[in-house]
């Protein structure tokens, strides 16, 4: 279903507001103009400036009380798996300490993943790892985005573990990868992901093997925290 004129105005506002609110143009614990202003400055209506300080409260980002206005709330009340608010950081001011807190959550989450799928995976589930995987080998010969094809790697081995929760998470993963794939790959100085190491996890997984598919997770995941940390 296609979003009204109302609704895209509504996102567009709280795309606008949020990414503003993250580049420190509306200072942490100040105000924000009242809604009657943000309506004239960003010429939108009542119920549109409204909704979309619903949707930025819902976030974190600020807070909006009778008689108190509307305040920018401190970074650690900022909802960081919201895929918007993580995009809005990541696109506005990505700090190399930010990709490196990401990259541990990553080495948290990823290893124990991959040793899910490798019991859980369906069949389907692993062809999708394979073709994520195809799809990095067509990318070194130009044939297909790098990055996404990496994304898609990563991810597809979220949803084969079958929790629940990391599945959930594969939106936030993707979201942030975005940066992260494409900054590590600068440093090393290559356009995509070394697809032989992503080759010995997807057979892991493939073999039934829990172990190995963890410990290969966890090779190329700290390879990526050294060259951040390299960088720090």
């Amino acid at each position: 279903m296609a979003n009204t004129p109302r609704q895209n105005l509504t996102h567009q506002l709280t795309h606008d507001l949020g990414v503003a609110i993250v580049k420190g143009v509306y200072p942490i614990g100040e105000g924000l103009p009242s809604e009657a202003d943000l309506c004239i400055e960003y010429d939108v209506s009542r119920s549109s400036t409204r909704e979309a300080v619903k949707m930025l409260s819902a976030k974190g980002l600020i807070t909006s009380r009778p008689k108190q206005g509307i305040r920018v709330m401190p970074e650690s009340h900022w909802n960081m798996f919201d895929t918007d608010v993580l995009r809005w950081i990541l696109s506005s001011k990505p700090s190399l300490s930010l990709l490196k807190e990401f990259t541990q959550v990553r080495v948290a989450l990823e290893p124990q993943a991959a040793a899910l799928a490798s019991v859980n995976a369906t069949q389907a589930q692993l062809d999708d790892i394979a073709k994520a995987l195809e799809r990095m080998a067509e990318a070194e010969q130009g044939l297909d985005d790098p990055l996404e094809a990496d994304i898609a790697f990563h991810t597809s081995i979220l949803i084969a573990s079958g929790n629940r929760f990391f599945v959930q998470l594969t939106d936030f993963i993707g979201t942030a990868l975005r940066v992260s794939i494409r900054y590590t790959n600068k440093i090393k100085g290559v356009a995509g992901a070394d697809v032989s190491k992503h080759a010995e996890i997807y057979n892991a997984i493939k073999m039934r093997n829990p172990v190995l598919a963890q410990a290969a997770v966890t090779m190329i995941l700290q390879e990526a925290l050294e060259l951040i940390e390299s960088k720090l």
